[in-house]
Formats: structure tokens, C-alpha cells, sequence
């Protein structure tokens, strides 16, 4: 949400009460002359993870990150932070875990408190008249610790370790201490040959430093607290692949002066340009899920730097508290549970945190080519891996570790073993319409040129994958429907993305002036593709669906082979609503995408659930809400606020996190099809305020007043012409322009037209509503968990206190 002068009505006041929280409310008056500022970290603090009890277990760590390098901080023997890359591959191998047994007395402490602070991407801790804080600085691959309250007179020691098969080279200095390592990726499975490698070193600010080797796995630093009860512990972890010296590329990071700022400033301005949402209902739930939604956004940013995705497979893998400990093979890349992700950060407003997605598969263009032609019968353009190894391969490898059994797949392969994505073709095409859905919101010529190959070789390969069959249409088989079916005919996830990437590929390439002769042959082949394949209802209808949902009728099916068993808990009938677009609520088959949710089979099944979403998409309020509910209850089982995926592997899940993300966007806003819907899917129960990106370079807010919209605004950096349904039906609306009085709006059967101009905003309520006082609240929340049902973000205070007089001595006896 952007905090302006204009923003943030009285229903946030409303919100505000609802909730529960102390809050003072500032006048516009009061208000900053910056558009961000402190009404900015007021919200973003609102999310803050507050721990009221040491963290003590690894599934209790905290995320920190600066996109490259990530953290995981727990209490474990005063405090313990395991370091994580995501270029240490194909392991992506931990450089290693720092051990501070000084602050001990810290959380030993029963008045200990913490705090993740969102705004400033840091930790801070207190407790026996000692503090820490923590952060991964911007500029530098380093983690910084700065501790103060610590006895002069009193030794420390802190400890940098690795544990066995590793194999590091340990390098001890006058002042530093070092663990590097380094590899070839030559032994598994679709091998890069590549080199690879990891490095982290510490150096400490402090008095009578002694550099410590304590066996071949574990290096540290002895030494004591400046007089004024200070010490800071720097510890490095750059990039490396054992191709330099290690000392001195260790050095150069380690040495870098520090700007005390530097970090917090990155923080601030990130969040200034995120689009943010609050919400508040009755039962607490909504602004449980602005929380989710707020921890998301932090991670995603913590997480996506480098050249490759933070996350692999929905996991958090730059936040992992297990050493190297991976369930599902850490050198591959699921798009299917990258997709969540990659629409929540860009209906934030962050693109930019979308890089490291295009550029894992552009940079590997050639390699997915010859790996196409090899794999698919010598097939142009391309056809991405579902499961792609980092070097573009479409190899998956779980080795035996935490199986009973090791399994090798391959994904895009016409010559493998009827298995998951053996023959799942899509995954191309979504990674293209990823990419024009970002080119729509940004207008970012640039980056559709660099991207626009993305879509046209993966439009090239379904044009020649299409068969004609007897009936003269163009069919794909074998294909999967994803992982559910294997080797059907016309897959509705292939009718989906056919039917939405030949139009875009079009568009792109008139626009580009490029491949004028593919663009006709896909304009033909659109001619022959076959509608969607419809079915009948079988089995019981979800209860909350709307009645007309509930009875019988066609649904959308997962492919024309309508007995085609189940291999896994996809709900591919549901596709075409998201993440294709295909179908929405101006379409001839929205009655059927409801039935079709209605009498879906897996419910609120698995992290990377899209239920909330679909429910969104369809108009399903009261589904969404629940749905978020169930999944929360069902897997959001760490403090940090991410999910358990199963597995028993210990690691964090940020998919299902992104899911409440993206449900939250679509519940304020949607802008697929030919319109804008204002709040299609608020929840009656729930007051919200937020902004959600657009097309054409726009931002949407909104407020909503116990289901009810109270006001939108519109404001573009572009010109841009909006077709939007009135939220209001048949009231008469008035607009005002960029503060000016406000002006009756025609509409024409409740579509008000709006052409935005760069630089202007653009306000819409009901004439018989008069507008908001503008108001925003200052966080004045003391440290406090957050619960909802069994789920929680955060760890409340010590439960038990005993009574004053208490003597285990004789009490018990």
C-alpha cells in the first residue's frame, strides 16, 4: 500500500479498533511531506515477529537475509545462525553455522525478549542487561552481530563450524579464522561439471583476540568485550568456487568498512515501493493473514538477489536451520511452486524480485534447446523442464539420504517412463506468460525484449508438439496434466496455455516487429485448438459453494480422458482460472469453473495449495477465507511464520505463505480480462485496506469496510485507458481528479471508463458516502505473538511462573 497524504481513510480506524491494538492516529495534518516515512514502518511493523521466550530450536529459527546470503537464527547454546547461498550447488551446501556461547546469560534470562523487524531487516535481542543485533548487510555477503551489556572482564569465545562428510580447508589468521571448501558438480545425475564451493570467515571487534583451530571441521575466536561492554562479530560468506584464494576474497568482504545505515536504508526503501495490505475481522484472522502476507514479502526480497531463485522446490532454502539437509533435490527448480511466488511479488509492485526467475531460464536458453531436441524428438523451440536442474537439464535426483531409495526422473523427456513431468509440456509457456504479465503491469519494453524468446521458442515447440487429428483439430498427446494424469489426450493445462500464449506471443512479436511468420501459424493453429474438456459432477460438493455450484452439472476435467487416474492431488480442472486466465467471470464456462471448484477433489491439500486463489478468482469470498484458514491451520507450523511441507526433513516451506500473499492481491483487486474488479472476493467479516499493482503501469487502492468498498483510487505512471465494474452496481459515483472537487461519473451498465494519465490520481466512492478523514495509526504494540487456532507467528512468554515463596527443595516433596 503506498502511504500518501491521501491514503489510509478513517476505515482504518475501524480496522485498527476491530483488531484490538493501541494505536494513536495522526491527522493528515500530521502527516509526513515524503510519500513514506513513519506512517510506512507503523504498517510493516504491525507484522513484526515479537518472541517472548528463547528460540531455542532450530524449526524455531529467523529468516535474515540481503538476497544473496541467507540466515537462520535460533537460541541453541546462546545463540546459533547457520549461514545458506544459494550458489553452492548442486548441494546447495550450508557455509557453515556460528556458535555465540557468550549469550548464554542472555536468554537464560526469564525477562528475555526479541524481535524480527521487518522494516529494518533486522533481529534484535535483549535480555541479563545484554543486547544483540543482527543483520546481513546490503552491500556485502556478511553478517553483521553487534552486541552490547557483555562483562569486559569476562572471555568469549564464538565458533564457526561444519560437520562430517564435509571437508573444509581451515585457514587461521591474527585476527580471522576461515572454513572454505570446494567441488566439481561431476556425480550426480545431469552433472554441470561446473565448479562450486563455499567460504565463511569471522573477525571480531573486541580485546586479546586469539585465533582458535578446534579440529578439522571448526575454527573460532577467543578474545574479550571492548571496556564499554562492546563487541562486534563480523562473518563473511561470499561466493566462491575454489577458482581464487580464499583469504583474500574472504578478507575483502570481511574488510570492508561498515555503513551503519546502509542495510535499514535498503529495507526502507524496498518497503516504500511495495504494495501493501492490512486487514482486520472479528475473529482475528484477516490481519493473521496481513501478517503472513507482510512475512512473505520480506523473505521474497531476503531470499531473491542472486542469479538463480532463493527457493527450489517451495522451500526456503536460504533460511534453512538443518545443515545440509534437503528433502527434495536442492540443484533442480520447480516452476509449479516457483508460480505462487512469482505472482505475488509482481502484484506487490516488485518485479524486480522476479529477476532471478527468468533469468534461470533464460540463461540456460541453449542447453533447454538441446535438451528439447534430444529429449522431444528433435522438436524446435523449447520445452522447459518442469523439474529443471540449474544448468538447464531436466533432471531430478533425490538421492537415499531421506528416502528409502534413491529416485532419478526426468521432466520433458518423450523417451522416459510414464512418470510426473515425463511429458508435462507447459511449464514453458507459463514461464512466458509470466513474463508478458509483467511486461502488461510494467510497460518495461526493455525487459520484454529480453524475455520475449521465452515465449515464442515455447510457443514454437507446443505449435510443433500439436497433431491433427481425424476431427481436423490440433491435439497434444502423450501429454500430463501436470503430475495428475500421464500420457492423456489435450490436457486442459495444454488447451489453457495454448489458448493464452499463441494470442500474447502474437501481440509480442507485432510489438517487437518480430516473427512475422510464426505469428500466423499460430493464429491458425488457434483456429484448430479444441475447446476445454467437459465433464460431469461426481462426488459431494464443497458445502460452502454457492447452492447453484452445488448441483449437478459439467465441470472443467483435467484432460479429454475423462477415467484417467489421479497420480497426484493437483486440481487441474481449475487451471484455466489461474494461473492461465483463460476463463473468469466474463466467460461462457464461469458457471462451470465454480461447479467445478465446488466438486473439486483435493481440498486444501498440500503448501502449494491454490484453492484461496481460484476461490479469489471466481468471486468466492467466503471460500477464500476459509480456505485460508484451513491451510494455515493445516501447515503453518514455525514461529517464523512459514509452513511444514513434510517430509520430516525440518525445513521451511515459503509457498504456502505466498499463496495468502497472492489471495490477499485478488481479494482487493483483479485486473485479468478485459476489466479491473474492485474487491470481488472481500470477505463480509473483514475491514481492508491496501494496493495492488495492475496493467498499464498502475496502482489500485482500495477500502473496505466489513465487505463493503468504500472508496478505490487509481494511480498510473502511464497513460492508460481502465474499463472497471462499479463496486457500487447502480449508485451513482462521483470521481475526484488529484484532489480536486468531486465530479459525477457515467457509467454505462456499471462499467465506468477512466483514462489515467502519468502523475494523476484518481478517487471513486458512491455519491451518497462521503469521504473518509484521512488518518493512519503509529504501532505502539508491545512485544506479542500471534495466534490463529493452532497456528502461530512469533513464541509468547514463559507460561508457568511459579509463585514467589516456591521451594523445590521441599514444595514437591
Amino acid at each position: 500500500m503506498r502511504v500518501t497524504p491521501s491514503r489510509f481513510r478513517l476505515v482504518i480506524a475501524a480496522l485498527i479498533a476491530s483488531s484490538g491494538l493501541s494505536v494513536t492516529l495522526l491527522a493528515h495534518a500530521d502527516m509526513p511531506s515524503t510519500p513514506w516515512g513513519a506512517p510506512s514502518r507503523a504498517v510493516v511493523s504491525r507484522s513484526d515477529i515479537f518472541v517472548g521466550q528463547p528460540n531455542i530450536l532450530p524449526s524455531q529459527a529467523m529468516p535474515l537475509g540481503n538476497g544473496r546470503l541467507g540466515a537462520a537464527l535460533w537460541a541453541a547454546g546462546g545463540v546459533t545462525i547457520q549461514l545458506n547461498r544459494a550458489d553452492t550447488l548442486p548441494g546447495r551446501l550450508s557455509p557453515g553455522q556460528i556458535v555465540i556461547p557468550g549469550l548464554k546469560n542472555m536468554i537464560a534470562d526469564k525477562g528475555f525478549t526479541a524481535r524480527l523487524a521487518l522494516f529494518d531487516g533486522e533481529w534484535h535481542q535483549a535480555g541479563a542487561g545484554m543486547s544483540a543485533r543482527v543483520r546481513v548487510d546490503r552491500d556485502w555477503d556478511r553478517l553483521i552481530i553487534d552486541v552490547s551489556g557483555a562483562n569486559p572482564d569476562l572471555e568469549q569465545t564464538v565458533f564457526l563450524k561444519l560437520w562430517a562428510p564435509r571437508a573444509p580447508r581451515v585457514i587461521v589468521q591474527q585476527n580471522k579464522v576461515m572454513l572454505a571448501e570446494h567441488w566439481l558438480d561431476t556425480k550426480l545425475p545431469g552433472a554441470s561439471g561446473l565448479p562450486f564451493g563455499s567460504l565463511a570467515a569471522m573477525r571480531v571487534s573486541g580485546r586479546n583476540i586469539l585465533p582458535l583451530k578446534i579440529g578439522s571441521r571448526t575454527v573460532a575466536l577467543r578474545f574479550r568485550p571492548m571496556l564499554d561492554g562492546k563487541f562486534r562479530l563480523i562473518v563473511a560468506a561470499p561466493a566462491f568456487d575454489g577458482m581464487g584464494d580464499p583469504v583474500e576474497i574472504a578478507s575483502k568482504t570481511l574488510d570492508a568498512s561498515v555503513d551503519e545505515l546502509a542495510s535499514q536504508r535498503w529495507w526502507n526503501d524496498f518497503w516504500t515501493k511495495a504494495d501493501l495490505i492490512v486487514a482486520s475481522s472479528k475473529d482475528g484472522s484477516a490481519s493473521y493473514f496481513e501478517s503472513l502476507r507482510m512475512i512473505f514479502l520480506y523473505a521474497s526480497a531476503a531470499q531473491n538477489g542472486g542469479e538463480i531463485p532463493g527457493s527450489q522446490a517451495g522451500v526456503a532454502d536460504m533460511f534453512s536451520a538443518v545443515k545440509d539437509v534437503h528433502f527434495w533435490d536442492p540443484a533442480a527448480f520447480w516452476a509449479w511452486n516457483l508460480r505462487m511466488q512469482v505472482a505475488a511479488n509482481l502484484s506487490a509492485g516488485l518485479p524486480e524480485l522476479n529477476e532471478p526467475f527468468f533469468a534461470l531460464y533464460r540463461n540456460n536458453l541453449d542447453t533447454i534447446r538441446r535438451w528439447t531436441r534430444a529429449k522431444m524428438a528433435g522438436r524446435e523451440g523449447i520445452c522447459i523442464p518442469e523439474t529443471m536442474r540449474f544448468n538447464g537439464v531436466g533432471v531430478e535426483f533425490e538421492s537415499d539420504e531421506l528416502r528409502p531409495f534413491a529416485i532419478i526422473t526426468h521432466s520433458c523427456d518423450g523417451t522416459w517412463s510414464s512418470t510426473s513431468n515425463a511429458r508435462t509440456l507447459t511449464t514453458g509457456a507459463e514461464v512466458g506468460l509470466w513474463a508478458w504479465e509483467t511486461f502488461l503491469k510494467t510497460g518495461d519494453r526493455a525487459f520484454l525484449e529480453k524475455n520475449y524468446v521465452l515465449m515464442a521458442d515455447a510457443a514454437r515447440f507446443l505449435l510443433a508438439y500439436q497433431k491433427p487429428g481425424e476431427d481436423g483439430l490440433l491435439h497434444t498427446h502423450p501429454s500430463n496434466a501436470h503430475e495428475t494424469q500421464h500420457d492423456v489426450i489435450d490436457p486442459t493445462t495444454d488447451l489453457s496455455a495454448i489458448r493464452m500464449l499463441y494470442p500474447a506471443t502474437i501481440q509480442a512479436a507485432h510489438l517487437l516487429g518480430r516473427d512475422t511468420e510464426l505469428a500466423q501459424k499460430l493464429t491458425e493453429a488457434l483456429e484448430r485448438t479444441p475447446v476445454l474438456p467437459l465433464m460431469q459432477t461426481h462426488g459431494r460438493p464443497d458445502a460452502l459453494s454457492p447452492a447453484a455450484a452445488q448441483g449437478p452439472g459439467e465441470i472443467i476435467a483435467p484432460s479429454f480422458d475423462f477415467n484417467s487416474p489421479a497420480r497426484n492431488s493437483e486440481n487441474i480442472g481449475l487451471e484455466p482460472v489461474w494461473p492461465y486466465g483463460l476463463v473468469n467471470q466474463d466467460s461462457a464456462l464461469f458457471e462451470n469453473a465454480r461447479r467445478t471448484y465446488a466438486y473439486r477433489p483435493f481440498r486444501n491439500l498440500a503448501t502449494w495449495s491454490n484453492d484461496p486463489i481460484h476461490a479469489a478468482r471466481l468471486g468466492l469470498a467466503a471460500e477464500l477465507a476459509q480456505s485460508l484458514y484451513a491451510l494455515t491451520q493445516l501447515y503453518q507450523a514455525y514461529p517464523n511464520g512459514m509452513a511444514d511441507g513434510g517430509g520430516g526433513s525440518g525445513e521451511f516451506y515459503i509457498e504456502q505463505a505466498a499463496v495468502v500473499a497472492l489471495a490477499l492481491s485478488e481479494a482487493l483487486v483483479q485486473d485479468h480480462g478485459e476489466v479491473l474488479r474492485i474487491a470481488p472476493a472481500a470477505p463480509m467479516e473483514w475491514t481492508m485496506s491496501g494496493t495492488v499493482f495492475v496493467r498499464g503501469n498502475a496502482r489500485v487502492s482500495v477500502d473496505v469496510l466489513r465487505g463493503v468498498v468504500s472508496e478505490f483510487r487509481i494511480i498510473g505512471a502511464a497513460t492508460h485507458a481502465f474499463k472497471i465494474i462499479s463496486p457500487w452496481n447502480d449508485r451513482d459515483v462521483v470521481e475526484s481528479i488529484s484532489g480536486a472537487a468531486a465530479e459525477s461519473v457515467r457509467t454505462e451498465k456499471g462499467i465506468i471508463d477512466v483514462l489515467v494519465e502519468p502523475g494523476k490520481s484518481y478517487s471513486f466512492r458512491p455519491r451518497d458516502r462521503p469521504p473518509y478523514s484521512h488518518t493512519i495509526e503509529q504501532d505502539t504494540l508491545g512485544p506479542a505473538s500471534k495466534s490463529l487456532g493452532r497456528a502461530a507467528i512469533g513464541l509468547g512468554t514463559p507460561c508457568c511462573a511459579a509463585p514467589s515463596d516456591y521451594d523445590p527443595r521441599t514444595s514437591d516433596r
